[in-house]
Formats: structure tokens, sequence, C-alpha cells
């Protein structure tokens, strides 16, 4: 699976988990608020196809519906268990990736894992930018800086700021996970969100 598609997976499971149920046009309206586009590539076109995929893995299920503004009902959708699953995967991912996006897409749920986890993967991560930015400075003082395609010398440069950045930013992360700030959510463990989904049900069915 490529970081863009993993991407929109992890978005589509995070917000419906956020909101508890939500159909699509929910979901891209608070991907909107997000203001995601800002910093990823996500189209509306893909969150519809992402959540008709999802469900029919089973990691979606429909749990209610309502009248849309131009007459066709909109399904709502919760995550089954193997959706959080996936979420919780795909979280993790994430936040081990060097890919700008898709690292970001893991940081806008970090506060979904126990701080310990977001510790844990962070600093691992941390390592592994720092390690590569160091191999690739060592080469950079082989490479040669005569200009000539495929101009070593200066990607090697690209790739060792862009490494030190954010690598540091990353640092930052974790020094704000271990100061503990009063304002972090305290994360809804899998069974929390699985009975918050079920009473969500039962009552739109009493309804």
């Amino acid at each position: 699976m490529g970081n863009s598609v993993s991407v929109v997976r992890l978005l589509v499971l995070g917000t419906i988990r956020h909101l508890g149920t939500a159909h699509g046009y929910a979901v891209r309206q608070q991907l909107e608020d997000w203001r995601v586009e800002t910093w990823t590539t996500v189209r509306s076109g893909s969150v519809y196809h992402a959540i008709g995929q999802l469900q029919k893995e089973g990691k979606l299920r429909a749990v209610g519906s309502e009248a849309g503004a131009r007459g066709a009902d909109r399904v709502a959708f919760s995550l089954t268990r193997n959706g959080e699953t996936e979420f919780f995967s795909l979280l993790e991912d994430a936040l081990g990736s060097f890919e700008l996006t898709h690292l970001s897409a893991g940081v806008a749920f970090l506060s979904q894992l126990p701080v310990e986890r977001s510790q844990a993967l962070l600093s691992e991560l941390r390592d592994k930018l720092r390690a590569n930015r160091d191999f690739l400075s060592r080469l950079a003082a082989e490479a040669p800086k005569d200009g000539a395609v495929p101009n070593t010398g200066d990607l090697l440069d690209l790739w060792i700021n862009y490494l030190d950045a954010i690598a540091n930013s990353v640092e930052r992360l974790v020094q704000t996970l271990s100061s503990g700030p009063a304002t972090a959510a305290e994360p809804r463990s899998q069974k929390e969100s699985q009975k918050a989904n079920q009473s969500s049900s039962r009552g739109r069915q009493k309804r």
C-alpha cells in the first residue's frame, strides 16, 4: 500500500473514530475544517473511495442513514473491531515515516495513542532520521562538486537538511509529550470506542 493511500485511509478512519459515526459528507467537511488540503493531496473523491473500500473490507459498518440535501440518503458509518485495529496500525506506521505528508497524518492523531507509546515511536523515528542524515553526510564528503548530472552533491545536501529539520521537529514533539501538557486529550481505547459506537447505534435504532 502506497503512502498516499495509507494517508487517506488513516484520515478517514481517524475522522470517523473522532466523530463516533459519520457519513462521507461529514468526513469531507471535517477534513476541510482541519485544512488537510494544506498538507496533503487528499481530495473528495479519494475520501468516498476509501470509505467504500473500507466498508468492503469489513473495517467500517453502516449504522444508519439520513436524507441528503439532494434527496439521496447519506449512510453513516462507524469503525468495526477490524477498523479499530487498522486505524492503530496505520497510525503507528505513519509515525515511523520519513515522508512528511505521511508523518503529518500520524501526528494529527497522536493523542489517540498512550503518551508512552507515542514517545517511543517518535524517539525511534528521530534516531533513524539522524542516522540516515549522518550516513548521507559521509557520502556528501566524497561526492563530486562539479554540478554534473545528477548533481549528487546538491541532492545529498538537500536530503541532509530535510532529514535534519524533520528530526529536530520530531525531537520537539517528544519533548512536548515529556512535559505532559495539561491540554492533551486522554486517548480513547479501542474498547471504549467500540462501546461508544454500539451505544450510538442502539440510540438510533430506538428512534
